[in-house]
């Protein structure tokens, strides 16, 4: 099935669903045309406080549901948001200007996530059983609660996987959510969400505004119980700043300068094929997107040529159907980011191998994809996240000069190790800093693996999504321990002086045990 851009009456139904009382908005324009999409009515802070207090007492009877109702509720949605797919997909590609298949990507990874955890966070938030101080004195127990509302804010590049991969969670916990969706990105995830409305899930439970960050964002932080946060790094140290000031917790999912390190090993040209996928997917506007490249130099030449070939023929356009492989940039202020980096860069030195170029002919935001080489520490795209189609290839003469390279950013989101031996790049793998790392893949192996953690290291974030760790994030755990009468604990010197020696006798037996 072909499918469409989205129109202003197309845009106007799903906005119906933001919570925005006053008569402010904005324009937002289709990356694909430079036109105007729809004016964007914007939320101001009451907005974000009326929306909190009705999630607040929505929230209240979703936790007491149960989570029965709560699975079948988001299994009916996994079911909605596949069987609604095309509109979705329309959406994210009018907004976003990727490809039909990066869009699908989104939906994807977002069924992926709904069902995961529906089906499993029953088993990961049941109450149970802990190892007492003393067995057989003492049972205790560990159980959840949810934490509120949680706050979501998202950003424009992949505004429905990241809010699914956030929001499934916290509902599926128990919680409620009040989200801030970027404005380029609003009604993707206001499509998205019908999904969940139309599965049943009550519509205050999951609130939707929009607008200025600093106002409409540091409202969210100051309303919720629970703040994720995903973009860049700058922004997301100040809403954990803000977040510190009231002990509210946090999730962040920050900037990444991603290596791929190619071994001597691979095979040149079916290395050069998936690492082009890796680097310029969403025209390289994707967090976990590679951006520095080393290779070994005993395979440099031959997956050099290979690279820059398979760019050279990537079909760029504005479709609605499968027939491209890279898109648009999402705005004009991506279009001067990306050409600014690339002018540095060729002023001080650099080579184009191929791309370097915008292309007005296709659009008022496409550019070519990029790779440069010869690139030093003076230029802007050396250690700065382009977040663009450009990628920089060095060669290097050993693996560990490839590893101390990749290592040596303030970043620590993503990398990928290509080689001809699984066990080798895990080898390498375990010695790079990055909280992903994927073997002969650039982010998907990864990115797709919901049961697993995914989160950043150094500046690139703090705690971690998908996986039981993403699940837990939005519970308090809660420690409740009975004494069995078996035994009466001390209370007075002198009990303490009878039952010392029988106390230091249980912990020896328990360590030749090599118990807990």
């Amino acid at each position: 099935m072909t499918g469409s851009p989205l129109g202003r009456n197309d845009a106007a139904l799903l906005v119906r669903d933001l919570r925005a009382s006053g008569t402010t908005s904005v324009p937002v324009l289709a990356p694909f045309t430079g036109e105007v999409l729809h004016n964007l009515p914007l939320s101001s802070a009451r907005d974000v406080t009326d929306a909190t207090a009705a999630a607040r007492s929505a929230q209240r009877d979703w936790r007491r549901s149960g989570p029965a109702a709560r699975r079948a509720v988001l299994l009916r949605a996994h079911d909605r948001l596949l069987a609604g797919r095309e509109r979705v997909l329309d959406a994210l590609q009018t907004e976003t200007g990727k490809t039909r298949g990066q869009a699908f990507e989104e939906v994807f990874q977002g069924a992926s996530v709904t069902r995961y955890y529906a089906v499993s966070a029953t088993s990961v938030l049941r109450t149970h059983s802990r190892r007492a101080g003393i067995p057989l004195v003492v049972r205790t127990r560990v159980g959840f609660r949810p934490k509120g509302v949680v706050g979501v804010i998202t950003p424009w590049n992949y505004p429905v996987s990241l809010a699914l991969m956030d929001i499934v969670p916290a509902l599926a916990a128990g919680n409620a959510v009040v989200q801030k969706a970027d404005n380029q990105g609003a009604l993707s995830i206001l499509a998205a969400r019908r999904a969940f409305i139309d599965a049943g899930l009550p519509p205050d439970l999951w609130a939707v505004v929009a607008g200025d960050g600093d106002e409409i964002g540091n409202a969210v932080v100051d309303a919720t119980d629970y703040v994720c946060f995903t973009g860049s790094t700058a922004t997301g140290t100040r809403v954990a700043e803000r977040a510190a000031s009231s002990l509210t917790g946090v999730s962040l999912e920050l900037g990444g300068k991603n290596p791929l390190l190619v071994l001597d090993d691979v095979n040149p040209a079916s290395a050069a094929a998936n690492a082009v996928y890796s680097c310029f997917s969403s025209m390289g506007q994707l967090c976990v997107s590679i951006e520095r490249i080393y290779v070994q130099r005993a395979v440099a030449d031959a997956f050099i040529g290979a690279f820059v070939e398979r760019v050279g023929a990537l079909k760029a356009g504005p479709a609605f159907d499968w027939t491209t492989d890279v898109g648009s940039l999402t705005s004009a202020a991506q279009l001067a980011r990306v050409q600014s980096h690339v002018d540095d860069a060729v002023a001080k030195g650099a080579r184009v191998l191929v791309g370097g170029r915008a292309r007005p002919d296709l659009g008022p935001f496409f550019f070519e994809p990029t790779v440069l080489t010869d690139v030093t520490a003076d230029m802007e795209c050396f250690a700065h996240e382009t977040f663009g189609p450009v990628v920089v290839i060095t060669v290097v003469d050993t693996e560990q000069q490839a590893v101390l390279a990749a290592n040596s950013s303030e970043f620590g989101l993503n990398a990928s190790v290509f080689t001809g031996s699984v066990a080798r790049g895990r080898r390498v793998a375990d010695r790079i800093d990055a909280g992903s790392v994927n073997i002969n893949e650039g982010y998907r192996a990864t990115f797709s693996s919901v049961d697993a953690p995914m989160g950043g290291m150094k500046k690139s974030g703090l705690g971690r999504r998908n996986g039981p760790e993403g699940l837990l994030r939005f519970v308090e755990s809660r420690t409740v321990a009975s004494s069995t009468g078996l035994l009466t604990l001390p209370r007075t010197g002198p009990e303490f002086a009878r039952m010392s020696g029988i106390m230091v006798a249980l912990l020896v037996a328990l360590r030749l045990a090599r118990r807990r």
